[in-house]
């Protein structure tokens, strides 16, 4: 599904309401441009408890993954993206990696995350959801809105388009 907006005429049309997150991610996914309600995860290289997200519905809803920024493992991949798909989620946010890029790529799913690795996390049942998250210079709050594109990644406290 194309998206009907873009982050530079957002950030144009509703200055005082946005906030940009800094410029560390990379697109992964075959939807380069998404959005929706914030869901947020806070875990570091264990992904359980993005397993049991992705199994419930997330229509209209992104992930948004505190991963620690860990460059030594790898919180999503085709499984848990297909998962997802299923279950209509609209993309993840990541800060942290990914793996199995080549199907990613072509999955209609929204994907930023900051690298990718070929190593998965383990299975701890550790982490949090739906707390507040910070980073990329902004804090991610459950509820709020996220806009991504090829252009960036900007939040707001409520939806600014339907």
């Amino acid at each position: 599904m194309k998206q009907s907006f873009t982050t530079p005429d957002l950030c144009d049309e509703f200055p005082d309401l946005i906030l940009p997150v800094e410029s560390l991610f990379n697109s992964y996914g075959g939807m380069s441009s998404f959005s929706g309600e914030i869901v947020t995860v806070k875990c570091f290289e264990d992904n359980s408890k993005v397993k049991h997200l992705v199994d419930t519905d997330g229509t209209n809803k992104v992930m948004v993954i505190d991963a620690g920024g860990s460059k030594r493992r790898a919180c999503l991949g085709d499984m848990l993206a297909e998962k997802a798909i299923k279950n209509s989620w609209n993309g993840f946010v990541i800060f942290g990696c990914v793996r199995d890029v080549e199907i990613l790529e072509t999955l209609p799913l929204g994907i930023f995350a900051i690298g990718t690795h070929p190593m998965k996390t383990d299975k701890r049942d550790r982490g949090d959801i739906n707390i507040p998250v910070t980073f990329g210079g902004v804090t991610f709050s459950p509820g709020h809105y996220i806009y991504a594109d090829k252009n960036g990644i900007i939040i707001t406290a409520s939806a600014l388009t339907n």
